[in-house]
């Protein structure tokens, strides 16, 4: 099974520091959740991961394979991607998209049937088979996101990387989604926004922030209210789930300083 190795990562942007000295392991099999305010560097990381950006310093290495010493095409044999930047006026149908997740794929190692049956297999997966004749650019976003996600699960990778897939999902899905991903036995780093669906669902959470990772561990051990509030200057209290046990993280407006009263004249 395969792991994810990031060393002394660092991403130049222009003027901006985006990563700065990440080293990071993501143990084979495991639910990563990557956390982190707007800005901090998830979806740099992400990409640096899977070859779009390359590193300033330091290297990723995916299944003992350097991502960006290597073909883009030997790295989409191990790893499926689903990003928040996707084309939304693809004239195929949903099958056909999703049947592109089987391109990376050497054709003497595929057949017709059998690519339609692990499409069929991943629509199913993420409750979209209804949808395999419609027309794609016709899906509202959280149908487009579930078909996405199918085309990831159909190139069957060791390595599944996602960038805010709840994103356009409703509650029910966003569930569905996080189940199935758990549910698949590879390794996945998934970045959200929602603190409380990462610690149901992630096996271990990485909070970044400013381009730096400041925590990595299970979500009992980083998402405490202290790092949270210093994180994303909000006030946070945890709690616990009723049904599971696990943590509820809530949050709400740091309330601001009273100003000191002024005497009368």
């Amino acid at each position: 099974m395969s792991g994810v190795r990031v060393e002394r990562l660092s991403v130049r942007l222009g003027q901006t520091q985006a990563l700065a000295d990440v080293d990071l392991e993501v143990r084979p099999g495991e639910v990563l959740g990557l956390l982190g305010p707007n800005g901090c560097g998830k979806s740099t990381l992400l990409r640096t991961m899977y070859g779009t950006q390359r590193p300033t310093t330091g290297s990723v290495h995916l299944d003992g394979l350097d991502v960006a010493r290597s073909p883009r095409r030997e790295v989409a044999r191990r790893c499926a991607v689903l990003t928040q930047d996707h084309a939304t006026d693809v004239e195929l149908s949903v099958m056909d998209v999703v049947l592109l997740g089987r391109i990376p794929h050497p054709a003497s190692q595929r057949s017709a049937a059998g690519d339609l049956r692990l499409a069929a297999d991943a629509l199913a997966r993420t409750d979209a088979l209804h949808l395999a004749d419609r027309a794609f650019p016709t899906l509202s976003g959280g149908e487009r996101q579930r078909v996405l996600l199918a085309r990831a699960l159909c190139q069957d990778p060791r390595v599944l990387l996602l960038d805010e897939p709840t994103n356009h999902l409703d509650v029910t899905h966003q569930l569905d989604l996080m189940r199935t991903v758990g549910s698949l036995g590879v390794t996945c780093v998934v970045a959200l926004h929602d603190l409380s669906l990462a610690a149901a669902h992630c096996h271990r959470v990485a909070l970044l922030d400013a381009g730096r990772l400041v925590a990595v561990g299970t979500p009992e051990e980083v998402l405490t209210p202290e790092r949270v509030e210093a994180t994303y200057r909000v006030a946070c209290d945890l709690l616990t789930h009723p049904r599971t046990g696990r943590p509820l993280v809530a949050l709400s407006p740091r309330v601001p300083s009273s100003p000191i009263a002024q005497e009368a004249p």
